[in-house]
């Protein structure tokens, strides 16, 4: 019996805190209209890599459907908020979302996927959930958050995660909190597939022990 040792990257709530907040640099633009909508799309489809999330009012009743608010799509420097709810034919995002040529970078897509199906028939092509990366590069946590934080030593502040996404105006922290989330995405997947990340020179190794039996 030999012992063997691995390790996964893993950042703990105290590390976190201490970390300095992550400012989203690029311009936010909120989506209210159709035409607005198309012009929008018409700046994004320049683009071969973008980052999606959604953002969705609580519900705090057991069984209740949960309806998708805001779709939010990003590049580097620009974040696009789509207020779904509020605009009357959402059918230009199609050309986003149904694009395969146009790469899209999300986390936990199929919990979008299945909240956006309550009320549009979108049939998404051309995504990349981090979740199924980030395995590949021992991660031991897989929330955006930490994720992040693991790669660039930055925390994104979730207090605005559970507020009034339908609010008849978001405020300016919801506006910069929906935008760095979808920002994130791109960050983290450039660093990990166009980077030059290396897991073993990070410096959140956590190592076990784990015990090896040869005959």
């Amino acid at each position: 019996m030999t012992d063997c040792y691995t390790y996964s990257l893993v950042i703990s709530k105290e590390q976190l805190a201490k970390l300095p907040k992550v400012t989203y640099p690029g311009c936010v633009k909120v989506v209210n209209t159709t035409a607005e909508m198309r012009r929008a799309i018409a700046i994004l489809k320049k683009y071969d890599i973008l980052g999606f999330d959604t953002e969705s009012r609580p519900t705090f009743r057991k069984g209740a459907t949960i309806h998708v608010s805001l779709i939010q799509i990003a590049t580097e420097d620009i974040c696009f908020l789509f207020r779904i709810r509020k605009i009357s034919d959402i059918s230009p995002l199609k050309e986003i979302i149904e694009s395969e040529k146009i790469l899209k970078i999300g986390l936990s897509l199929h919990d979008d996927f299945n909240i956006m199906s309550h009320d549009h028939n979108f049939q998404p092509k051309g995504f990349v959930d981090l979740q199924k990366i980030v395995p590949e590069y021992n991660f031991g946590n897989t929330s955006l958050q930490k994720i992040y934080a693991i790669l660039f030593d930055e925390r994104i502040t979730k207090s605005q995660q559970l507020s009034n996404w339908d609010a008849e105006e978001l405020s300016d922290a919801q506006l910069s909190y929906a935008a760095i989330d979808a920002w994130a995405c791109i960050r983290i997947y450039k660093k990990l597939r166009l980077g030059n990340f290396n897991p073993e020179e990070s410096n959140y190794k956590v190592f076990k022990q784990e015990d090896e039996n040869q005959d």
